[in-house]
């Protein structure tokens, strides 16, 4: 009996139409507007990601030139050979 059950569960099932799909999963798994909406904010991501790496280059180059001026004459010599000639 309980195989009849289940045939007759398998058979309901089978006759069901599909559930029709939103309308908003025309695209794979995401709306054309959360498409949108995700591209966006990828965007918005990447150019706050830049201008923290073009801040931290910027930083770096003013420590350097900090470093550099704090930097003896000697030590300056040592570094950056005595060359002898201005131009």
């Amino acid at each position: 009996m309980a195989a009849k059950e289940s045939q007759q569960s398998l058979n309901v099932l089978k006759e069901r139409k599909p559930v029709a799909k939103r309308k908003e999963e025309t695209n794979g798994l995401f709306s054309e507007d959360m498409l949108s909406k995700l591209k966006e904010t990828k965007k918005e991501l990447l150019k706050e990601e830049q201008k923290l790496e073009e801040e931290k280059e910027s930083q770096r180059l003013f420590e350097r030139k900090e470093r550099e001026k704090n930097l003896s004459f000697a030590e300056l010599l040592e570094r950056h050979g005595d060359k002898g000639n201005k131009f």
